[in-house]
């Protein structure tokens, strides 16, 4: 052993091992409780104190919950519930309403005597963000009385008192996120506004306000048509085959099944799943059972009533779902979780639950329906036979690339190692952007792979013409993994463990990045799944005064980087205009320049500021809001011109630095 290890040694001892008390561990490991210290991070507070708030309505004893956004920055969130009990707790000795907000798993979840379901399982909620909160503020109102309580970063700055009289019931909590744990705190109308819409689809029952007391913006929440308003939403901008969602409702064994579901004219399917509110991205035993189901009651009456011949084309569960849109809500009494990210059910009981309730009540429907039946089963005979010409092209695709020496696409530049794990596929933007990314690139992980164009619109063709698609074989040729469903692909065979796409920062960049996003997320939905698919962020402008170059990816900060550099003069460097930038420097002046495109950026700075590991900085493309993600690519990638104009007119006050 040498000197330093016996240092070492010494020092290790019983006082190494700290203990953090309270919520000092929250404060210290926020992303373990709140998933980032980021914009993400940022909204999932408001959705813990909302998640109570819900979790009252499940039981029966809210209908009303407001939240706004104050004007000093702070979030309030009212509910029409029970309220927090306010009496000295039977263990602790103290409040009920200050155990709750400042004990972690101290809640009401754990046994099914308050709460039949609840989405909060683990009581850590509304005491995490009474911890991230720079102050908090409660105050309840029950059994005729106003309770109130302050706390300063999770401690309680006073003992609960008691005000005046009221005749109303519920709870009133305000927090300021904590400016030492989060950088940003300036919450989004926007974000708020898809989780709160759709809770209150989700529970038809209950009604939303959000309200913005920044600019006075306002939405309201409620859907008495639950979850067929929430399919009529998501379909909107699409046709459909079907006048009113088919809907589905029952009971077994304490576990409450909800269905809404519907046929459209796109070839794609869109199945969302939550369980006591919680959207499982993964699925789960209840949409199994739901497939199942659907695929059973479908064939079944297809064979029945001569819809199908014997002998031709066999239709499976995929051409069964292919156009549909469907939501599946489940309330489970005691779910399991289990999966990457504990959002995939895994209840055993509740397949079989699923599957008895949905198929009884569908072959019911489709046999007092016949004419919306024999509509379904016609688009399904017509996706089976895409299907069959798809698996020829795929075929096809394979014997080709079996022929030829190598199976890689000529223009793909391969990095030296071959350990997904460790290597990455840049896509990139043209010729031009992808012979600096060659150059740049650290060779032994990076690979890179240039598209040439604009790759096909798949939100309006059917696989089998997609594959005849070249950049979309390139794609899929370099990936390794397959295309289509999970049944499809092979993760197990994909080359690289990040996909990043790496496109300019002007109109022509961003619509390559969206029709590459859609292409993913409509036929390699599996990549987003398992956290593969990323967005470069190249940066903007580059900032230079004497010898100091900085890179700024924002006006903000760019603004900032100008300040702190502290140039008596800034010039912006452009293409018709020539700065002598020796004299510049001589004033204490800066030179600004803004990059158009990636091949604008000598190899060097694209590796130091796009590409480089230790500096980059790269967007993950997740499954999160999956509905709204859904509603937007048709919204932008689909036929209908009117929905796409109403978007931009809404968004274009969000833009910056349009490049036309």
């Amino acid at each position: 052993m040498t000197k330093e290890q016996e240092n070492q040694a010494r020092l290790y001892s019983e006082t190494s091992i700290k203990v953090l008390e309270g919520l000092e561990a929250v404060r210290k490991r926020p992303a373990m409780y709140i998933g980032d210290v980021g914009v993400r991070g940022l909204h999932h507070l408001v959705s813990e104190v909302v998640d109570n708030s819900i979790d009252e309505a499940l039981a029966g004893f809210c209908d009303t919950i407001s939240v706004v956004i104050e004007k000093d920055g702070s979030v309030t969130v009212v509910d029409n519930g029970r309220g927090i009990p306010v009496g000295p707790h039977p263990i602790k000795k103290i409040s009920t309403l200050e155990v709750v907000m400042c004990t972690l798993h101290a809640g009401g979840k754990f046994d099914k005597q308050t709460y039949q379901v609840s989405g909060g399982l683990h009581g850590v909620g509304v005491s995490v963000v009474n911890a991230l909160s720079e102050w908090c503020e409660v105050e309840v109102y029950r059994d005729g009385y106003i309770y109130t309580q302050r706390y300063s970063r999770g401690a309680p700055d006073h003992e609960i008192k008691k005000g005046g009289k009221t005749k109303k019931t519920g709870t009133k909590t305000r927090f300021m996120p904590d400016g030492e744990i989060f950088k940003v705190r300036d919450f989004r109308f926007e974000v708020l506004e898809e989780r709160l819409r759709e809770l209150a689809y989700l529970n038809k029952s209950i009604k939303i306000t959000l309200r913005d007391e920044r600019d006075g913006e306002e939405e309201v929440f409620h859907f008495k048509g639950g979850l067929k308003d929430f399919v009529n939403y998501i379909d909107a901008n699409r046709q459909s085959l079907i006048k009113k969602p088919i809907y589905i409702e029952g009971m077994r064994d304490n576990t409450p099944v909800e269905l809404a579901f519907q046929y459209n004219d796109s070839f794609s399917e869109n199945i969302y799943t939550y369980v006591n509110n919680i959207n499982t991205h993964e699925g789960g035993t209840h949409l199994v059972g739901f497939k199942t189901a659907l695929t059973r009651a479908l064939n079944n009456y297809a064979y029945k009533n001569g819809l199908a011949k014997e002998g031709k084309v066999t239709m499976s569960g995929d051409d069964f779902r292919e156009g549909l849109t469907a939501v599946l809500s489940v309330k489970v009494p005691e779910p399991q979780f289990e999966g990457q990210t504990k959002t995939k059910l895994g209840n055993s009981e509740t397949k079989s639950i699923v599957e008895t309730i949905v198929g009884e009540q569908l072959s019911l429907y489709l046999e007092e329906n016949p004419s919306i039946a024999k509509r379904v089963i016609e688009k399904a005979l017509r996706a089976a036979e895409a299907r069959e010409a798809a698996r020829r092209a795929r075929d096809l695709t394979r014997r080709k690339n079996a022929l030829e020496s190598l199976s890689l696409p000529g223009k793909l530049a391969d990095c030296s190692i071959t350990d997904p794990e460790h290597c990455e596929i840049y896509l990139v933007e043209g010729d031009s952007a992808g012979g600096s990314a060659k150059q740049g690139r650290d060779r032994r992980f990076q690979a890179i792979l240039p598209l040439r164009g604009k790759i096909l619109n798949v939100e309006k063709a059917r696989l089998h013409k997609i594959l005849e698609n070249n950049e979309i074989n390139a794609m899929v040729s370099a990936f390794g993994a397959g295309i289509g469903g999970d049944e499809d692909m092979d993760l197990s065979s994909l080359r690289y463990g990040k996909i990043i796409i790496m496109t300019d920062a002007d109109v022509d960049g961003s619509h390559i990045r969206t029709l590459l996003l859609t292409f993913f997320f409509r036929y390699m939905k599996s990549l987003v799944e398992n956290n593969r698919v990323y967005i470069a962020q190249p940066p903007l402008y580059k900032i230079k005064k004497g010898k100091t170059e900085r890179y700024a990816f924002d006006d903000d900060e760019r603004d900032e980087i100008i300040k702190a550099l502290g140039g008596a003069k800034v010039l912006e460097n452009s293409d018709d205009q020539d700065i002598d930038e020796e004299q510049l420097a001589k004033k204490g002046g800066i030179t600004l320049s803004r990059f158009k495109g990636l091949g604008e950026m000598n190899p060097e700075q694209l590796w130091e500021t796009t590409m480089n590991p230790e500096t980059r900085t790269l967007l993950l493309v997740t499954m999160e809001n999956a509905a709204e993600a859904d509603r937007l690519f048709q919204i932008l990638m689909g036929d209908n011109v009117e929905p796409r104009r109403q978007f931009i007119e809404r968004n274009a006050k969000y833009v910056r630095n349009l490049d036309v």
